[in-house]
């Protein structure tokens, strides 16, 4: 006769020791790779959940995909801290989180002071099957930026 499977609880909230950061669903994290030569996976938590004795900390996450991951690869247009939130769920043990982050949107992200190691982008949803990205366009604010540095550059020297 198979064993049972023991009984699992929701948590609002968890403190994950090493970090000692306290986490809960919606916050983004980032999470340990198998391979210590990749970057941390960032990954935002739908769900917290433990054994009956509060041990075995387990999170369902939504994987956030960098360029690179993505069946087309990184493209020109893509920021360095660009990720695309995917339709990938998983169920990772407590234990791989390695810190918190932030995935602003585009427009919060452009307006920060200071970019640090922990804020990153979002201004794709990533269809992981198909490669599809929706919205399907981006746009071109870096030639909007251009074309305005240039009207200011003329305007200085003439």
């Amino acid at each position: 006769m198979a064993k049972a499977k023991a009984p699992r609880r929701t948590l609002e909230s968890y403190t994950v020791k090493p970090i000692n950061k306290t986490i809960k669903p919606g916050d983004c994290v980032l999470m340990r790779p198998s391979d210590p030569r990749k970057p941390s996976y960032v990954a935002k938590i739908e769900r917290i959940e433990a054994d009956a004795r509060g041990a075995n900390v387990k999170v369902h996450v939504r994987w956030y995909y960098r360029p690179e991951e993505s069946i087309g690869g990184r493209r020109q247009f893509h920021g360095s801290k660009e990720v695309f939130l995917s339709d990938h769920y998983d169920v990772q043990s407590a234990d791989t989180i390695e810190g918190k982050c932030t995935v602003h949107s585009f427009k919060s992200y452009t307006k920060l002071d200071a970019v640090g190691n922990e804020d990153f982008f979002c201004r794709f949803e990533y269809n992981s099957t198909t490669g599809a990205f929706n919205p399907d366009r981006v746009a071109v604010y870096v030639l909007i930026l251009i074309l305005i540095l240039l009207r200011v550059l003329i305007i200085v020297l003439f």
